[in-house]
């Protein structure tokens, strides 16, 4: 009995069947448990510095702030609770090492691109609205970068950023819409480049080649991936696409921001932390933005809020404008089109987008069975007259009438695309 318990004990002492002895055991689930938690702390440290070097990134741009709130008495109000009305800004700064290559730094900077995004309560649509650079509108008075101001003028709308920065361009897009603006991004030409590569670029189709030695752009036609350089020469080219003019380099800046936003959607940037943190990297290294969005939470909320909307919902248009009857080289508003356009972002109603129309034949081959129009117009020939190329639709009409039963309002429509139709086919 005694040489069984000894037995028991012994086998007890040396770990029976291979087990260890009960306090390495112990040990060894401690070294277990600080593993863990210096990994748990490692990870930690990894995403706060990840997390501190991307907010630290945007530039804070805090006298557009101050000198608004000097004027806050004579900005619009907001008309919808969760609206956003977002100004953004594409500089054509030559300071910097990024941007010198583009010409000499003369100490100036306009506005090569200005953008209205109105983004709904609902957020199930977001609309961008091109602002002519040669629009003539009036700016106020406004602060200059020595500390002195300008008088109020009428001059063409990209003088507004180069007299006044941000805060001079916000005033007058708010004079000349009447929406209130809650946010602005200024992007310069090396911002531009760098968030483009951190997407992979964007694809585009030419129908010919192009060249163009002012914007540095030189390709072939066919299917094209622009890449920075390319990217920024094709939307900024004027002379070596289309006519020359800025209607078609607006048209084909509206285009590239909707592949953008296919691309963006369709490879799974926004859910994959591998592909997103280089494209949050470029985009908060590149971009001045109001206090309110300058940190990357503020900037993650309005991504999130915007990342589900489908493709046709992305809507892209220009202020309507017609050559100004002073001087055709500038533009001026198409009323009351662009005052139907203002209503409709200023008071969160929808409004839908239609691509122009081809022009008309000029030898159409004559019908062989010519129909004769009814000498009695039936009810719905009897209606109001349209603008050529418009319908009752667009013109928005509000309903008349005193029936019980009021009839909708119909949608606003104005010449424009989607982000789905920025396809190659």
């Amino acid at each position: 009995m005694t040489d069984s318990a000894g037995i028991r004990d012994g086998a007890g002492a040396a770990g029976g069947s291979g087990t260890p002895p009960r306090g390495r055991r112990r040990r060894l689930l401690r070294w277990i448990g600080l593993g863990l938690v210096l990994l748990v702390m490692a990870g930690a440290a990894a995403g706060w510095w990840v997390y501190a070097k991307l907010d630290g990134n945007i530039t804070e741009d805090t006298s557009a702030e101050a000198e608004l709130r000097r004027y806050e008495r004579e900005r619009p109000a907001h008309f919808g609770t969760g609206v956003q009305n977002i100004l953004l800004i594409g500089s054509d700064s030559r300071s910097g090492r990024a941007n010198s290559r583009y010409g000499q730094d003369a100490g100036t900077q306009r506005s090569d691109t200005a953008i209205l995004l109105h983004l709904p309560a609902d957020r199930r649509s977001a609309t961008a609205v091109s602002i002519p650079r040669d629009l003539m509108t009036r700016i106020p008075s406004c602060l200059k970068e020595d500390g002195s101001r300008t008088g109020e003028r009428f001059a063409q709308f990209n003088w507004a950023f180069q007299w006044g920065g941000a805060a001079c361009t916000i005033r007058t897009v708010e004079r000349l819409t009447g929406i209130r603006i809650d946010h602005h991004m200024v992007v310069d030409f090396g911002g531009f480049k760098e968030m483009v590569d951190a997407v992979g670029g964007v694809e585009v189709c030419l129908e010919r080649p192009v060249v163009d030695e002012e914007a540095r752009l030189k390709l072939p036609a066919g299917r094209q991936l622009l890449r920075g350089e390319q990217a920024l020469g094709f939307v900024r080219a004027r002379y070596g696409l289309g006519d020359g003019s800025d209607t078609e380099r607006m048209e084909r800046q509206q285009q590239f921001l909707g592949s953008l936003v296919k691309k963006v959607q369709s490879n799974g940037v926004l859910l994959n932390p591998t592909r997103l943190y280089p494209v949050l990297d470029a985009a908060t290294s590149s971009v001045t933005t109001d206090p309110g969005l300058a940190s990357l939470r503020g900037l993650y909320e309005l991504v999130r809020g915007v990342r589900d909307i489908p493709t046709d919902q992305v809507k892209f248009l220009t202020v309507p404008r017609r050559p100004y009857a002073a001087d055709p080289n500038r533009d001026e508003l198409m009323e009351p089109d662009a005052t139907r356009l203002f209503r409709q972002l200023r008071m969160d109603r929808p409004l839908t987008v239609t691509s122009p129309q081809p022009p008309p034949r000029t030898d159409p081959e004559p019908d062989p069975e010519p129909r004769t129009r009814p000498l009695d117009p039936s009810p719905k020939d009897t209606g109001p007259a349209t603008a050529p190329g418009r319908t009752a639709a667009s013109e928005g009409a509000e309903p008349t009438g005193t029936g019980s039963a009021v009839p909708p309002v119909p949608v606003p429509t104005f010449t424009g695309t989607t982000a789905a139709e920025a396809r190659c086919r």
